[in-house]
């Protein structure tokens, strides 16, 4: 954790002295994450919504045409289980929902390429599990909310950081608002015990996520 806060924090600071216009910015926005790889069982996986935010910093290398853009993201990835139907002792139809959340911080490097108002954005991405939880949720049989919990998982058999990349497309405004579209995929498997965890399912499985991003950039002033 401390390895990845120091590496963006050593990133972040070498280019802004030597960039006069860096620009720093924020960014936030929807996820639909999955599972994607030689999964067990893919009909158990279903895409889950969520979201991601952070702080960006955008390094110009050739002026109003390239440029290097770090950012630190907090992202929510993971996925909606198929819901399963079932009767209660009452005689009651009830069915159960599942999400289980894997919550990360993102590195992402990423080289931006201006063509007008278009960017094309594509780079290496570093990622550090922070926490794990399970979202159930349990409706009637007419479809009504009867009761929803979340638990807190243990980090017990994933592994602790993840290699990927990230590329997208994106359309940015003079004011320094922009609307993108990224993809986030891994090169690695989360899962460091696949033989046990999730009894196996999840065997070579990787994070699959498509971003829909807002951002607001804001000048450095140097």
């Amino acid at each position: 954790m401390k390895k990845l806060f120091f590496a963006a924090a050593l990133i972040i600071g070498s280019f802004s002295a030597a960039q006069a216009q860096a620009t720093f910015g924020v960014r936030g926005g929807a996820n639909l994450s999955n599972l994607s790889g030689d999964l067990r069982d893919e009909d158990m996986f279903e895409n889950k919504v969520s979201f991601h935010g952070g702080v960006t910093l955008n390094l110009p290398v050739v002026e109003d045409f390239v440029s290097i853009q770090p950012e630190l993201l907090y992202s929510r990835k993971g996925f909606k289980s198929s819901g399963v139907e079932y009767t209660n002792l009452l005689l009651q139809q009830r069915r159960r929902e599942g999400r289980v959340n894997y919550n990360y911080l993102d590195l992402p490097v990423l080289a931006h390429v201006n063509a007008g108002p278009v960017y094309f954005e594509l780079g290496p991405q570093l990622s550090y599990l922070l926490s794990v939880n399970n979202e159930t949720e349990v409706y009637d049989g007419n479809g009504n909310l009867i009761s929803s919990t979340e638990n807190e998982q243990n980090k017990e058999g994933l592994a602790d950081f993840e290699i990927g990349y990230a590329a997208g497309i994106g359309f940015a405004a003079g004011n320094g608002i922009s609307l993108g579209l990224r993809y986030n995929g891994a090169f690695t498997d989360f899962v460091k015990d696949d033989s046990n965890y999730m009894e196996g399912d999840l065997s070579n499985a990787r994070h699959s996520v498509f971003m829909l991003t807002l951002g607001l950039r804001f000048p450095s002033g140097n």
